[in-house]
C-alpha cells in the first residue's frame, strides 16, 4: 500500500499522462488513416485526431478496441502512461 498516492490535489504536470502512438502504429504498418477508414467504419475526422493525438482529453475505449482488433496489436502499442518530469 505505500505505493498508492493520492492525486486530488495535484496538477495535470504533477502525475504525467497518456501518449497516443495511433501514428507510430499504422506508419510502421504502412496504413493510411483512410485505409483505417474503411477497415474500421471509424470517421476520418475522429481517426485524424487521434493519430495527431490533439486535444485529447478523454478516449474512447471502443475506436482502441476496434483499432487493436484490425491492427491485430495489444493497446500498449497504441497508449502510453507518461510518468511526470523530475
Amino acid at each position: 500500500m505505500a505505493d498508492i498516492k493520492s492525486i486530488v490535489h495535484y496538477q495535470t504536470a504533477e502525475y504525467g499522462g497518456i501518449k497516443v502512438k495511433l501514428a507510430q502504429a499504422l506508419d510502421s504498418r504502412g496504413i493510411t488513416r483512410n485505409h483505417l477508414r474503411k477497415l474500421t467504419g471509424l470517421k476520418y475526422d475522429v481517426i485524424t485526431r487521434y493519430y495527431r493525438a490533439d486535444h485529447i482529453e478523454m478516449i474512447d475505449l471502443d475506436f482502441f478496441a476496434k483499432v487493436c482488433f484490425v491492427l491485430n496489436c495489444e493497446i500498449s502499442e497504441l497508449l502510453e502512461y507518461q510518468p511526470p518530469e523530475q
